[in-house]
């Protein structure tokens, strides 16, 4: 019975697109059209179904931003940092306020060791959405790297401001206190993270 929801939701979106194949016939070149086809595979786990419609979204109008953003995502999802990073350039071409887009850059400038890159993204993307709880993170790790420890802990902070139950910022927090010398904060960020479930003896996050 628990089930029944979500095949619901699935039946749903079969017929969503089904719907929009259907108005392709007839509207090929809908850069909306193909957009909206590819969110849809997005949500049921098609990814390279996802891509070409939005890439053929992307030639019937290039303004579709978002859609640039989404082939990023699935480029980050794959490994994929150069295209990722080509791609989201080139929504922030088209729009420079997408918060997102920002998110994403910061994450791969974070992965390639491109900490001042990371951080400008990062900071770029937390204006746009002070809410983006990944972003302020990041952010964090990008100063530690930096060695800038004070803005390190401010931007983890924040992060668990957005999001008070995100176990990573609770035990980046904690590194950041050891290197600060701060020895009890660092116990009780660390016991939060362990509280939350973090395998606080693996840095992998760094």
């Amino acid at each position: 019975m628990t089930r029944a929801p979500v095949d619901q939701d699935m039946k749903d979106l079969e017929k969503y697109i089904k719907f929009l194949k259907e108005r392709l016939f007839f509207e090929p070149d809908s850069g909306v059209l193909h957009y909206n086809l590819g969110v849809a595979y997005l949500r049921k786990g098609l990814r390279e179904e996802a891509l070409s419609e939005f890439k053929q979204a992307v030639q019937c109008d290039p303004r579709l931003a978002q859609a640039y953003v989404n082939m990023a995502g699935i480029y980050l999802q794959q490994g994929d940092f150069e295209r990722c990073i080509e791609y989201n350039l080139k929504a922030l071409e088209v729009d420079e306020n997408l918060p997102m887009a920002y998110n994403n850059l910061g994450f791969v400038y974070l992965r390639t060791n491109q900490y001042e890159k990371a951080v400008e993204a990062c900071k770029k993307a937390v204006q746009l959405m002070p809410q983006l709880f990944q972003a302020h993170h990041n952010l964090g790790l990008a100063y530690f790297h930096l060695d800038k420890l004070d803005a390190a802990k401010e931007a983890f902070l924040k992060s668990l401001e957005a999001k008070p139950d995100f176990a990573p910022a609770y035990f980046h927090l904690s590194l950041v206190c050891d290197r600060m010398g701060l020895e009890d904060e660092a116990r009780n960020y660390r016991q939060k993270a362990i509280s939350l479930g973090y395998p606080v003896d693996s840095e992998q996050d760094l």
